[in-house]
């Protein structure tokens, strides 16, 4: 099936440039220090998140010193708001529904005002402009309660609960911060007149306020910089490379860490990297979350350390149901082995190894398959050949296939040491890439030229040519 998240893949008339990439493991956040305090009983949080990696808690945005802080999290699967003072909540909302789509952009919005006479109304949560209503936890604030947002005693921090735990693992983009005002969803966002979707609009024009901010993530140079004005963060760990062009309103292909059958894939830099297990017998692949039945696409993968299990690059259409089912043991998968050179359906090419990028041109108007090495199509391939296919693997229409789409993937074979390790660009490199190659319509940065008339894997493309 072909995965998408919250926009659909229409036009949406206002586009987001940038997302910030967040990566758990390399402790990426961002963090402020408040020249005077902000008003604590009035305020609103607005951003679009992409979640990739599940732990127990990740932090969106808050505050913290000492035993005071307020949290804006991911707390197993559930979005949680807290004001939390010594071992007392000042205020606790967490929701009983769970966020554990990662392909979707879910809309965020905390809306804060303890001057309401009614308590429901001094914390609300909206997910994709459809207020939450449905709490495991609803503790409330007391009326004119003082928060801790917007306290200049407190660092301020996105991504983290205080610079040392609880890292984001995922993208943020649109990050709202409104100062002395409870602005309801229709500020950042509205319903497509066509699809009904939930999409982003320009906010520029938003009155932020003291402590307010916006970041848009557009300067690679200064991630953390505040376009509304001069309440920029502090960047840690986060370089250009963490920018990213998959965004609310064009998504662009990642794995998929659902389909991980035995669990013997483990993905970081927003599930476009990912380590082959060690377990013995452990042998799927792994796919990306968003397949193609129809057109033309073009990926790359770069290998950065392969294994004495191989390397397996290629596409399938089967699900995995079996942790003995290598990569190429099924039908309608076609794989470029690292070591032997083997390409199904094609004489052997080069081997590859580590530091070397496999291109994947995949014609599926004319079921054609052609694999590159470092830029160079292996068996003289021809991706623009059309019908005749030269040098390409004929593969099954996507239509006769089980699931009726390809899905691009990686495996090994088994009980490897040292492990695989891939690094997927399908339009947008989680490395630094210098090559500057894009599709047809100008997406990605690829490091080979991209063929003519194939596109990288993103929902704009799709709505096209898919």
């Amino acid at each position: 099936m072909i995965i998408l998240g919250t926009n659909s893949i229409k036009d949406t008339g206002y586009d987001v440039a940038n997302s910030l990439r967040f990566n758990d493991g390399s402790s990426d956040y961002l963090n402020r220090t408040l020249a005077s305090d902000g008003n604590r009983q009035k305020w609103t949080w607005s951003g679009w998140v992409k979640r990739s990696v599940f732990t127990s808690s990740q932090m969106l945005f808050g505050c913290k010193s000492g035993n005071i802080s307020a949290s804006l999290n991911f707390k197993d699967n559930q979005l949680r708001f807290l004001d939390y003072d010594d071992g007392a909540f000042g205020s606790q909302l967490k929701t009983n529904r769970l966020f554990r789509d990662v392909s979707a952009w879910y809309h965020i919005v905390v809306a804060y005002d303890t001057t309401q006479g009614t308590a429901s109304n001094r914390i609300k949560f909206y997910v994709n402009g459809v207020q939450e209503t449905s709490f495991a936890t609803s503790t409330y604030p007391s009326v004119n309660f003082n928060g801790y947002i917007n306290e200049s005693d407190y660092t301020h921090y996105v991504g983290s609960e205080d610079g040392s735990q609880n890292f984001f693992d995922g993208y943020m983009a649109e990050v709202c911060f409104i100062n002395d005002q409870q602005l309801d969803p229709t500020s950042f966002g509205e319903f497509d007149e066509d699809s009904g979707i939930w999409k982003p609009i320009d906010v520029s024009g938003l009155t932020f306020g003291t402590n307010g901010f916006y970041l848009d993530f557009e300067d690679s140079s200064a991630l953390g910089n505040d376009a509304a004005g001069s309440n920029n963060f502090t960047v840690n760990n986060l370089t250009a490379v963490n920018q990213s062009i998959s965004t609310p309103t064009n998504i662009f292909a990642t794995l998929n860490p659902l389909n991980n059958f035995y669990s013997n894939h483990t993905f970081a830099e927003g599930n476009l990297k990912t380590l082959s297990s060690t377990t013995s017998g452990d042998q799927s692949p792994v796919f990306s979350n968003i397949g193609v039945s129809s057109g033309k696409w073009y990926v790359e993968c770069k290998v950065i350390q392969t294994s004495t299990a191989y390397s397996l690059i290629g596409i399938g259409a089967t699900q995995i149901t079996d942790d003995a089912q290598g990569f190429g043991t099924l039908s309608n998968q076609y794989i470029y082995n690292g070591e032997t050179g083997a390409i199904t359906g094609q004489s052997a090419g080069s081997t590859y190894t580590d530091g070397d990028i496999v291109g994947i041109a995949v014609d599926l108007d004319n079921n054609k398959l052609y694999f590159s090495k470092n830029g160079t199509f292996q068996n003289s391939g021809d991706p623009t050949s059309g019908a005749t296919g030269t040098g390409a693997s004929s593969i099954t229409a996507a239509s006769s296939t089980a699931l009726g789409f390809y899905f691009f993937g990686c495996g090994d074979i088994a009980d490897n040491s040292p492990q695989a390790i891939w690094e997927w660009n399908f339009g947008s490199p989680p490395y630094s890439e210098s090559g500057g190659n894009s599709d047809g319509n100008g997406y990605g940065n690829f490091a080979a030229s991209v063929p003519a008339n194939y596109f990288c894997l993103n929902t704009k493309n799709l709505a096209e040519y898919g």
